[in-house]
């Protein structure tokens, strides 16, 4: 069993217990949780030089870059595997901040125990995963591969109660960030010792503003190995890429979560399933992103093409960046305004995607970001393996095909 429990008291109160990160829908590095506004990732060198010479005009589109924290693995007094946070951690600026856990701080992962097997009738179990909707979490851990639905949801329940002894609201969370962290700790337990210190990249939560936030995980550009993959590995990426959508789009679905306001729950997809799709597979799977249970969010789509469109000029003027396996998230709130909420008389349905439009007269807020740039390369890069001229054409090639794909869904067709 992987488990989050209380400090022990000889971390001492600077101490920080990481979270596994229940909003990650795609990859296969685990992310953690370290504070509401920051997440943190093992560090690549390529990454951090990535984000060390980050080109002004891209940081809007990119997770603002927090730092450096040292992180090690460490047993519990019940034999639970943590990942804890050093007490002090290196900013963007080279300085030193030292990390206290307030009272206030402490959540409900610090309180209570992570399951990571279905419900054994515990009170204490604070995941609880419905026979119905998963068959089998994991295969053997010697594959690490994942058994999950392609329409698998995924409920956490809260064991603490508010002053009035109710519980609070029931959430709902996508299961892939939960396979990325249990892999990642059995590996890191497997080859290392506790008192060995691991470097993590601090990054910004870029989803932290949102209450529901529905993510779309889209691996970006034709070509997805880095200059320094062996043989065997870009072959296999290769082969990945002329089977799925990222030969003919440029792009490909990783990973998705979209919040259904009439079940409560998160409706997932994961790399698996975007790897099966064909052109229009993906169509419709955006479209499906777009649509609220009932109704397709068309107030979404005017400023998440702008957005893009306002990226693919910017990566249009990165000479020699290769964008290697990174993705793009396309993020917005599950909470629709009110004003979108209203029922219309002139819906427009929709056959495959059993939705109905909304226009909505403010746009909802949305926002667009590249992530994952362990294989990204550029002139002056410290990691860099081959220089390349001009822009990234396989990049460009996926973004100009997603603001089409999203336009024709726009004007209907």
């Amino acid at each position: 069993m992987v488990g989050q429990s209380p400090l022990d008291p000889s971390e001492g109160r600077n101490a920080v217990l990481l979270e596994p990160f229940v909003h990650q829908v795609g990859g296969h590095m685990s992310m953690m949780k370290y504070d509401e506004q920051t997440v943190c990732k093992p560090l690549v060198l390529q990454e951090l030089s990535f984000y060390e010479s980050l080109p002004s005009a891209m940081r809007q589109f990119t997770p603002q870059y927090k730092g450096i924290v040292s992180v090690h693995l460490k047993k519990d007094s019940l034999g639970n595997l943590n990942l804890i946070a050093s007490p002090s951690l290196q900013t963007e600026s080279g300085g030193w901040l030292d990390n206290t856990i307030s009272d206030s701080s402490v959540t409900i992962w610090h309180k209570c125990k992570w399951a990571t097997s279905p419900s054994t009738g515990s009170e204490h179990t604070l995941v609880k995963w419905s026979h119905t909707q998963l068959t089998k979490t994991f295969k053997d851990s010697c594959s690490g591969k994942m058994l999950l639905r392609t329409d698998l949801q995924y409920r956490t329940d809260s064991l603490l109660e508010d002053a009035n002894r109710n519980q609070p609201e029931r959430n709902s969370y996508n299961p892939w960030g939960l396979h990325c962290h249990r892999q990642h700790l059995n590996r890191m337990s497997s080859k290392y010792n506790e008192n060995k210190l691991h470097q993590f990249l601090l990054l910004e939560n870029v989803v932290s503003k949102y209450k529901y936030p529905c993510i779309l995980d889209l691996k970006m550009g034709t070509r997805q190995h880095g200059d320094d993959a062996s043989e065997e590995k870009k072959a296999r990426h290769i082969k990945k890429c002329e089977q799925s959508t990222s030969a003919s789009l440029g792009v490909r679905i990783c990973g998705m979560q979209v919040y259904q306001a009439d079940t409560g729950h998160f409706l997932c997809k994961d790399k698996y399933h975007g790897r099966k799709l064909s052109p229009e597979g993906f169509r419709q799977t955006l479209r499906q992103f777009l649509c609220k249970g009932n109704h397709l969010r068309t107030d979404l789509l005017e400023p998440i093409i702008l957005r893009l469109k306002a990226l693919l000029s910017v990566i249009r003027k990165q000479s020699s960046y290769r964008f290697y396996s990174s993705s793009l998230l396309i993020i917005y709130d599950g909470q629709e305004p009110k004003e979108n909420t209203a029922p219309l008389d002139h819906h427009l349905h929709f056959q495959k995607t059993n939705c109905t439009t909304s226009q909505g007269t403010n746009h909802s807020r949305v926002d667009v970001r590249m992530i994952d740039f362990a294989h990204t390369t550029f002139k002056g890069s410290k990691c860099n393996h081959t220089t390349y001229d001009g822009p990234d054409h396989g990049y460009i090639f996926g973004l100009e095909n997603l603001i089409k794909i999203l336009q024709s869904i726009s004007e209907g067709k």
